[in-house]
């Protein structure tokens, strides 16, 4: 790795812990707009949040792949 940094993969079981912890504070943080009748939103951009968290650890791993998830911007909700 440039630098001399390196990094180890931990274990399944610690990644999968944060991985949780993760998706626990998106759904904190996104939690507000569930009022307003946009849960099925908030679990989608929850799972959006979190691939989107994967592929920037990968990234700043060395993994050489494009980090993004959306090709565009996805559509407003109406109301």
């Amino acid at each position: 790795m440039p630098g001399g940094l390196s990094y180890k993969r931990i274990n399944d079981d610690a990644y999968n812990k944060l991985l949780f912890q993760a998706r626990s504070q998106f759904g904190a943080i996104l939690n507000v707009f569930r009022c307003y009748g946009m849960s099925v939103d908030v679990d989608e951009a929850i799972n959006e949040c979190v691939e989107l968290t994967e592929n920037f650890g990968m990234a700043v791993r060395g993994k050489e792949s494009p980090i993004h998830i959306l090709r565009e911007a996805k559509e407003r909700a109406t109301e």
